[in-house]
């Protein structure tokens, strides 16, 4: 079901990219994910029930990034709900930035 979701979402995301933003697919597996702006993506198994992992990989200062990449985003946590899409989570982040 996550599989089916992810693929949607990223078909969805290649038709209608949000603005000046992008995403791909790391090493084949649809589950691991990169964006431009140096994110990355990794969905747990159930997804879209559990939210993905999304930190940056390069260094970015913001009072809302820890020194990981760990992003402080309510709906990446404790607010996720199942009707979120990537592109949604992605837009988020962007306004935050």
């Amino acid at each position: 079901m996550a599989l089916k979701r992810i693929n949607k979402e990223l078909k969805d995301m290649e038709r209608n990219p949000p603005c000046q933003c992008s995403i791909g697919v790391i090493n084949n597996d649809p589950f691991h994910c990169k964006g431009l702006f140096n994110l990355t993506i990794d969905f747990p198994d159930d997804y879209p029930f559990q939210p993905p992992k999304v930190r940056f990989t390069t260094k970015v200062f913001h009072p809302n990034i820890n020194d990981q990449g760990g992003i402080c985003l309510d709906i990446l946590n404790s607010k996720w709900c199942p009707t979120l899409s990537i592109s949604g989570v992605i837009l988020t982040i962007c306004v935050m930035l």
